[in-house]
């Protein structure tokens, strides 16, 4: 992977501690709406390492690409802006 690792690691590591404190307030029984911000929060640091992982996509395994395997780079990316959006 060529997205800065670190950084997706600590966002991944973010969100592993956000989905923690998500399933504690569901165990305390804790108001939907607040759960529900939580899981949004969470959410929003997911897409973030996403963003990373499919930004070092585009810039290095897509632009560097040649040929049927420019191709198969440019599919894979619109499956995953199709899923995305």
């Amino acid at each position: 992977m060529t997205a800065d690792r670190d950084k997706v690691v600590r966002l991944l590591k973010t969100a592993r501690g956000q989905m923690d404190g998500i399933l504690k307030m569901i165990d305390e029984n804790r108001y939907c709406i607040d759960i529900s911000n939580q899981i949004m929060a969470c959410q929003a640091v997911l897409s973030k390492a996403n963003k990373e992982v499919l930004n070092a996509h585009l810039a290095n395994c897509v632009l560097n690409s040649r040929g049927d395997d420019s191709k198969e780079k440019l599919a894979e990316i619109t499956k995953i802006l199709d899923q995305l959006l």
